[in-house]
């Protein structure tokens, strides 16, 4: 972008993590022009892995920052606002409250939706989804009297919400329709281990599990039926199915969208006014082929960097590798890179004791690492996986050679 910093309008639509870090970083950085934050929910910008990783604990509302630090930095944050039309020829956007906004540079960080599943029964109060503060904060409601949950979905979110529930007495088990938890986002290994620890904990995971309908009285859950006829009570149920990205937005206004609002990598769309960022998008990362649409913090604050150096016409941020963490129980998770089931794998480290990684590798070039309690083997992980630096399986096994000395090239 070319126009003066200082005189540009700045709207960013979407008051999540990373329309919130962006016109924090504008800030930091510099710029001195007008910026609108407009979020469509009523809470000020927060951190959402508590709503999962903590949400029956006391402190849900952590903010990513105080509430006047936007009054202080001149950011106009309007929230309970949703937009519902972007006109690119005149530059504008209107809002529900009929408020037409213009703009010099648009910022969509409109995020992603809950999937949900148009099964009989799935309008009973306690079917519940997780994307929210006002979610997590009826879940834990739900869960306060310590009755059954069942969770739909056995993917990250979901197991730490059962997690989180077996710590606090609650019979919890897990539906998965694949034939393991994890199906599409972890190696097997990697799931299999998760997926003992907890049933060793107490939570039920059924796989290869098909949902009929939710079940009820008097208008509230209290259970599900699956296709074998098995039926499970409960209390509530998390449907935990995965997000779809909000691109309708951007779609609607001729912008390309595949399954996400598609970026390069200075999170710029097609029109030069218009970028995106965060899980709403679709973009370029390292090692993978083509595009890919990341739910992360991680990908979310990059992307924030990368916009504010487009709109301030800066040097572009390097390139980061994916990475993301998970909570469950007392067992710390970090992965990083594309984890693909069909390249070869080096265990460094000892399962038993909750403390290894997983290198995922092709031709000795790490291209994704899984790991528990290792933070030093996550930091190599992801430093060869970024170098593209060949290494030696037989001695990165051996956790008593330094990591460094793995390197061949």
């Amino acid at each position: 972008m070319t126009t003066a910093p200082d005189r540009v309008v700045v709207v960013v639509v979407g008051a999540g993590h990373a329309g919130a870090t962006l016109v924090a970083l504008l800030r930091q950085r510099g710029y001195r022009g007008e910026i609108v934050l407009l979020g469509s929910e009523t809470d000020h910008p927060y951190q959402r892995p508590p709503l999962s990783k903590a949400f029956m604990a006391g402190d849900l509302e952590q903010w990513l920052r105080p509430a006047e630090f936007y009054r202080e930095q001149g950011i106009d944050i309007r929230l309970g606002e949703h937009v519902v039309s972007l006109d690119r020829a005149a530059r504008q956007v209107r809002t529900a409250s009929g408020d037409a906004l213009g703009y010099d540079v648009l910022v969509l960080a409109t995020g992603a939706r809950p999937r949900q599943l148009p099964l009989p029964g799935a309008d009973l109060d306690g079917v519940i989804t997780l994307r929210t503060l006002a979610d997590a904060r009826v879940l834990r409601k739900y869960l306060l009297d310590g009755r059954g949950l069942v969770v739909i979905g056995g993917g990250y979110v979901g197991l730490e919400v059962a997690a989180v529930a077996r710590a606090h007495g609650v019979e919890v088990t897990v539906v998965e329709r694949e034939p393991r938890v994890l199906a599409r986002t972890a190696s097997a290994r990697f799931a299999e281990f998760l997926a003992d620890r907890h049933r060793a904990r107490g939570t039920r995971i059924v796989t290869g599990a098909h949902l009929l309908r939710f079940s009820g009285r008097d208008g509230r859950v209290d259970g599900v039926e699956l296709g074998d006829g098995t039926r499970v009570g409960c209390a509530a149920v998390l449907v935990g199915v995965g997000a779809a990205p909000r691109d309708e937005l951007a779609a609607a206004a001729g912008l390309a969208c595949d399954q996400g609002i598609l970026v390069d990598t200075s999170a710029r769309t097609g029109d030069p006014s218009v970028l995106a960022i965060g899980d709403a998008t679709r973009r370029p990362v390292t090692g993978a082929d083509g595009t890919v649409r990341l739910e992360s913090i991680p990908s979310a604050t990059e992307q924030a960097g990368q916009a504010c150096a487009a709109i301030l016409g800066t040097a572009p941020p390097p390139p980061e590798v994916p990475w993301f963490w998970s909570d469950q129980f007392d067992l710390k998770l970090k992965i990083a890179g594309l984890v693909d089931d069909g390249r070869e794998v080096v265990l460094r480290g000892d399962p038993a004791a909750g403390r290894f990684a997983l290198f995922h590798h092709e031709d000795q070039v790490v291209t994704a690492v899984e790991s528990v309690g290792a933070p030093a083997e996550f930091a190599a992980g992801r430093k060869f996986i970024a170098t593209r630096r060949r290494i030696d399986p037989l001695r990165l096994a051996d956790a008593g050679t330094r990591l460094s000395d793995t390197v061949l090239n």
